[in-house]
């Protein structure tokens, strides 16, 4: 365990895995200068063309540093995509208590109208302005703020795609509003919902209210997720909140394990491109956005073609291959395999070539399209030369021609002579 927490600040406090900005943000809508802080995925400058969830984080001064660190720990070992981060800072002067502001009714007011509609209006805009961002956002928060997250909800075309409240102080009416929202929600929503046995009674009433209401929705659009944390207090849940949220939200983002490759792939005949297609269309349907399909996975279905011999599979995976790495090696190497191990050599070898001519790709290189092309041109020269042997001993042996049955000659019966007399 202690190894762990030290790697895992070794994630947070190295600066030499992402990039990180903290600027001041003049917003019309506060009327001044907030802070905020933004941190980059450690891709950002090398992968020009990937776009990346926002995550929005609240109270920024003491949430930021877990967000980031289960972030940044699950990315590397992409069991969790990378995001951007986007911290907004709320306790210099506590203006989170002005920030979580509501009415009577349970609605934002005054400061809190303001602050909601800088998030949306302007923080929001600026950051999909500047950066390059897949069309999904996430939200944290603590107490006051979690409250104030799930506002958001009220809208019918919600601001963000998941909320993260981690045991919230609930604005009036928000344990029976929040369900009610959730049931007519028509796109994917992901709603966490926190307590512990440390949070003051009345505050866990209410949040154990919501958590019956939200619990009662039935729709294919919401994934809801709830944690009560024993022998825990109202602070000390939010790290192990964050890690159970975040790994909820992102289920079934993980790569092709060895245990799903044996469990799964392995005792397919057929379909494991198919396989890999819906895996990829269930991470859209839960985010909203399609991701790039990982090359490890490609490597995945490809050893279980071959372990399978389903050799057919392996044009539908060239056209994957194209659609998610259309520069690379990688569409026109499946396409070689296929008539590699289909008995058409010829078009294998030439297709190999046409993948020597293109960008290469993790463990495909110029190199191995090469070598497989010239072994595969080895046995084709190989095969006529035995072909042409063949010929050539078969014309010089001799043809015998049968030879002609004699005609037998009748003999003739002799006449005995006659005796004299």
């Amino acid at each position: 365990m202690k190894s762990k927490l030290l790697l895992l600040l070794a994630f947070i406090s190295s600066s030499v895995f992402a990039q990180r900005f903290d600027e001041p943000f003049e917003s019309q809508k506060l009327g001044g200068v907030r802070d905020i802080s933004i941190i980059l995925p450690p891709s950002y400058e090398s992968a020009k063309d990937k776009k990346y969830p926002v995550f929005v984080v609240l109270d920024s001064e003491y949430l930021l540093d877990p967000v980031m660190g289960t972030m940044k720990y699950g990315a590397y070992w992409d069991d969790l995509p990378e995001v951007i981060i986007v911290g907004i800072s709320q306790n210099k002067a506590n203006e989170r208590e002005y920030d979580s502001q509501f009415d009577e009714n349970g609605l934002p007011v005054e400061q809190g109208a303001k602050f909601f509609e800088f998030i949306g209006i302007e923080l929001l805009p600026y950051i999909e302005k500047k950066y390059r961002v897949a069309p999904y956002r996430l939200i944290a928060g603590h107490d006051l703020t979690a409250g104030f997250l799930n506002a958001y909800l009220y809208k019918d075309n919600p601001v963000f795609n998941a909320y993260l409240c981690l045991s919230p102080e609930l604005p009036e009416e928000m344990e029976i509003r929040i369900p009610e929202r959730l049931k007519i929600a028509q796109k994917p929503i992901f709603f966490y919902l926190a307590t512990a046995d440390g949070d003051l009674k009345p505050m866990r009433e209410r949040i154990k209210l919501l958590d019956e209401g939200a619990k009662a929705v039935k729709t294919d659009f919401v994934k809801y997720g709830f944690d009560d944390f024993k022998n825990t207090s109202h602070y000390s849940l939010v790290p192990n909140a964050i890690n159970n949220a975040i790994s909820a939200i992102f289920e079934g983002y993980q790569p092709i394990s060895m245990n799903e490759f044996q469990e799964k792939l392995a005792k397919l005949d057929k379909g494991h491109t198919q396989y890999l297609v819906d895996k990829y269309t269930n991470i859209q349907k839960k985010l909203g956005f399609m991701p790039t399909i990982r090359l490890t996975d490609f490597k995945a279905i490809e050893a279980a073609i071959m372990k399978n011999k389903n050799y057919e599979d392996f044009m539908p995976l060239s056209e994957l291959a194209k659609k998610n790495y259309p520069k690379t090696m990688l569409s026109e190497y499946h396409k070689a395999m296929f008539y590699d191990n289909t008995g058409e050599p010829a078009k294998a070898q030439k297709a190999f070539m046409s993948a020597f001519g293109l960008t290469p790709i993790r463990d495909l290189t110029k190199d191995m399209m090469l070598e497989r092309a010239d072994a595969i041109k080895g046995q084709l020269k190989k095969g006529k030369e035995r072909n042409k042997k063949n010929r050539e001993e078969t014309e010089e042996v001799p043809v015998e021609t049968p030879a002609e049955t004699p005609t037998e000659t009748p003999t003739e019966t002799p006449t005995e002579e006659p005796k004299p007399q």
